[in-house]
């Protein structure tokens, strides 16, 4: 039976070596599926660390339910592990492995324990075996139960990983990185099958991760750590729109950040003033205060477009860069009651609309979004 649990950090600090996490408060509740998202060295690992018991926390506390266990050993918090390089025992069978993280409730036991555990009676065999046909079967690794880790591929052994920490039903799963050491085509398998597991399981989940795609997939919540402290806990969509402050909006990947005033006209709407250049938003602020677009949020066309985007501009193409499937592509939006002033604006286009607009640089053309594009904070 699942016994998934609330996760609740209050108050956490911890230091190692220069680096410190700084009155850390987040709450996951049971059944969720939260990814921690973050650049290197924001302090991810650490925390996850923090929440196995790996690493002692300086203050604060650290709840599972109704249950304290800031101060319990990592084999008595009812945690379950995967590191980012799965940690699987290489002279050890798949069944092993798997059965392994039953019987010893801990991933950081000594291998030659299991024998003696065997022994012991604590885990029938019987039982053991059940419990492993029945967690293979859900990971779809039955046909590899006799192979050892060597002959596994990246995603063969990830779900092994996976299979061995979820065999003993914990109360949260952590995942460290799982999908980094992954090829592109495969880590996206992993997605599908994370997401499938997780709804047929509900198994408290918390996933940290530097990857936009794998957060974006995956989530119900994401909370963004920077520097040690998290700034902004909410749904994927609110993350990456809507981010706190412009080093999270650069960090998401908004590209387009801007500086002005905003103001309020008789009717309600939103306007902000960039050195003559008005921005219309939906924001109900004033005064001073920064902007964001997204850059897929930005349509090109060769003429005017009549639609609902009441930000329409003309300029010019100063810049193409080519990501593979698809361009960057920087339009100048000049000012000319402005002593020629100008706005560049950067719009994500696929290859094909590259090819259909003819894009090339100098070329006139319109860029156009909508005010509830425009994200003003």
């Amino acid at each position: 039976m699942n016994r998934s649990s609330q996760l609740k950090l209050k108050d956490i600090n911890l230091s190692v070596g220069g680096f410190s996490l700084v009155n850390v408060n987040l709450e996951i509740q049971g059944g969720e599926y939260f990814v921690l998202l973050g650049p290197t060295g924001a302090g991810k690992t650490v925390l996850l660390e923090a929440i196995a018991g790996i690493k002692p926390v300086t203050s604060g506390t650290i709840w599972l339910g109704a249950e304290d266990v800031t101060d319990r050993p990592p084999e008595a918090r009812g945690v379950g592990f995967v590191y980012q390089d799965f940690a699987l025992f290489p002279h050890l069978s798949v069944e092993k492995n798997i059965s392994f993280g039953l019987l010893n409730r801990s991933t950081k036991a000594e291998p030659r324990q299991l024998a003696r555990v065997e022994r012991s009676g604590r885990t029938s065999s019987q039982n053991v075996r059940a419990r492993v046909e029945q967690i293979s079967s859900l990971f779809r690794i039955s046909h590899l139960l006799d192979r050892k880790p060597e002959g596994l591929s990246g995603g063969e052994k990830q779900r092994v990983a996976m299979a061995r920490a979820l065999i003993t039903d914990p109360q949260i799963l952590l995942l460290d990185e799982p999908l980094s050491t992954l090829d592109p085509e495969i880590r996206e398998l992993i997605q599908v099958e994370l997401r499938r597991i997780h709804q047929e399981l509900g198994t408290t989940t918390l996933h940290i991760t530097h990857n936009f795609e794998v957060a974006a997939a995956l989530a119900d919540r994401i909370g963004v750590v920077m520097e040690g402290k998290i700034v902004q806990v909410g749904p994927p969509q609110e993350i990456f729109r809507q981010p706190v402050n412009e080093s999270l909006a650069r960090f998401v990947g908004v590209r387009n950040i801007f500086r002005g005033h905003h103001t309020i006209d008789r009717e309600g709407g939103g306007h902000l003033q960039l050195d003559g250049l008005r921005l219309a938003s939906i924001s109900n602020l004033e005064g001073a205060a920064r902007a964001s677009i997204r850059p897929e949020d930005i349509l090109l066309s060769r003429k005017s477009l009549v639609s609902s985007a009441r930000n329409n501009f003309q300029g010019r193409v100063i810049q193409i860069s080519d990501r593979g499937s698809f361009c960057y592509v920087t339009v100048r939006v000049t000012i000319p009651e402005q002593g020629g002033r100008s706005l560049d604006l950067i719009a994500l286009v696929t290859q094909s609309s590259v090819q259909e607009l003819g894009l090339e640089l100098d070329q006139e053309i319109y860029a156009a979004f909508k005010a509830s594009a425009l994200h003003v904070f």
